[in-house]
C-alpha cells in the first residue's frame, strides 16, 4: 500500500499514531454533542432546535455547520404518517360567531386569544380524541381532555381546565371551528359566563386555525405515529407526559425564538 501510494513506511506508521488534530477533536464532541441533543428530544429535533439548545449550553457552532454535522452522523428527525379522520360536524342549525381572529396567531401576552380544536388517536381499541386548548402568545397547551367520544363534554373539560388554571380576563378571545361541539349550548353558556369574545374559522377552512393544526401535526410526527397502542389508557398516559412534561415545558418552537412555553411565558413578567 505505501509503494502505491508512494509513502514512506516511517511516514504511514507516523500517522496511524499521530493523535487527532484540535480540529478533527472539536469535531468528534461537536458530534457528541449534537447526539445528545437530539436524543433528549426524543429524535424529534432538526439542525434549528439543536443549534438553538447548544446555543444555550454556550456552545459555538453554527447553524449550517450543525446541518452539515448531522448529516456526516446521519442524525435526523423523525419523519411522520398522514391518515386524516373528520372530527369537525359543522351541519347544523347552532348559531356561529364571525373569524376575529383572522388568521392572527400572535398575541403579545397570555390570555389574549386562545385556539381549541379536536383530532383523534388510533389505539387497539379504537379511537382516542383529544380536545385542547392552546394560548397563541406562548403555545402552551393551556387545557385539555381526551375520551372514546366526541360530545361536547370532552370541550367542555378542556376548557374548563384553561379557565382555572389560567383565569384569564374579559379580553380573552376564543377562536375554534363551527363543529358542534363549540356552538353547543352548553360550550356558549360556559365561554358567555367567563365574558369571553367568541370567534370561529369560516366553513372548510382550516388555515383559519393553523396554530392548533400546526400542534396536532407536531404531537402525531414526535410521538403519536411512532407508538402503537394497544389501548385507551396506554395513549393518555403517553400524551400527557408528552403535553405537560415535553411540550409545554422543555421543547423549542420556532414561533417564540426557539424557547419553551414556559420559559417564553417567564420571560414576559
Amino acid at each position: 500500500m505505501c509503494q502505491v501510494l508512494q509513502v514512506s513506511r516511517s511516514g504511514y506508521y507516523a500517522w496511524v499514531d499521530r493523535p487527532p488534530s484540535a480540529r478533527e477533536q472539536r469535531r468528534k464532541e461537536q458530534i457528541e454533542a449534537i447526539r445528545a441533543a437530539h436524543e433528549q428530544s426524543f429524535g424529534t429535533y432538526g439542525s434549528p432546535r439543536i443549534h438553538a439548545e447548544l446555543a444555550e449550553r454556550k456552545i459555538d457552532i453554527c447553524v449550517n455547520t450543525v446541518a452539515k454535522l448531522m448529516k456526516q452522523a446521519q442524525i435526523r428527525s423523525v419523519m411522520h404518517r398522514k391518515f386524516v379522520v373528520r372530527t369537525t360536524d359543522s351541519n347544523h342549525d347552532l348559531p356561529v360567531a364571525p373569524n376575529l381572529l383572522d388568521r392572527r396567531f400572535e398575541a403579545k401576552l397570555p390570555d389574549q386569544k386562545w385556539c381549541c380544536d379536536i383530532t383523534y388517536i388510533l389505539t387497539g381499541e379504537g379511537f382516542l380524541y383529544l380536545a385542547a386548548v392552546m394560548d397563541l402568545c406562548s403555545r402552551r397547551i393551556v387545557g385539555w381532555s381526551m375520551a372514546d367520544h366526541l360530545r361536547t363534554e370532552r370541550c367542555l373539560d378542556a376548557l374548563d381546565m384553561a379557565m382555572k388554571s389560567r383565569q384569564p380576563g374579559s379580553d380573552l378571545i376564543h377562536h375554534s371551528d363551527r363543529g358542534v361541539q363549540y356552538t353547543s349550548t352548553d360550550y356558549r353558556r360556559l365561554l358567555q359566563s367567563q365574558n369571553v369574545t367568541v370567534s370561529m374559522s369560516r366553513t372548510g377552512d382550516c388555515y383559519d386555525n393553523a396554530a392548533m393544526e400546526s400542534f396536532w401535526g407536531t404531537l402525531k410526527t414526535e410521538l403519536v405515529h411512532h407508538r402503537d397502542y394497544q389501548t385507551h389508557d396506554e395513549a393518555k398516559r403517553s400524551i400527557f407526559k408528552y403535553i405537560e412534561c415535553w411540550y409545554n415545558r422543555k421543547r423549542r418552537h420556532s414561533a417564540i425564538g426557539y424557547k419553551n412555553p414556559e420559559q417564553f411565558e417567564a420571560s414576559l413578567n
